[in-house]
């Protein structure tokens, strides 16, 4: 059950980010998008400043939480360090990786912003339909 507990933790957590950073391209699941960025932004912000870490994030705890008692040691403080040296094999510093973190999530909401003013602009812009 942890085996499972654990890929099913991966899976959804790096399909999370994907949609954090990326959600806004799929018109569809915009609303989804901006909840998912405020649900980030929160746990980052307000749940980090409870737990006294900016940057917090409720999935990674229980993740660890899993890979701990699957007896996983020396896990990096970030999911996203943990797959880009567990997955890719790659080593890069835990600052350049929090960095690309937070870049992605600015990347994510400067988008989203984007487009809801584009569309926003586009439907002022409709002729009025006469009844």
């Amino acid at each position: 059950m942890l085996q499972f507990l654990d890929l099913f933790l991966t899976v959804f957590h790096s399909a999370f980010v994907l949609f954090v950073v990326f959600g806004w391209t799929i018109p569809k699941f915009r609303k989804y998008h901006v909840t998912a960025i405020l649900l980030t932004l929160v746990a980052w912000l307000l749940l980090g400043l409870y737990k006294g870490v900016i940057g917090y994030c409720p999935l990674t705890d229980w993740h660890w939480d899993v890979k701990r008692a699957l007896g996983e040691t020396n896990i990096p403080s970030s999911f996203i360090e943990y797959m880009v040296e567990k997955i890719l094999g790659l080593n890069f510093p835990s600052l350049m990786i929090d960095v690309a973190t937070v870049t992605g999530l600015v990347f994510g909401v400067v988008m989203s912003v984007v487009v809801y003013h584009k569309n926003v602009k586009s439907h002022s812009k409709e002729p009025h339909q006469m009844a």
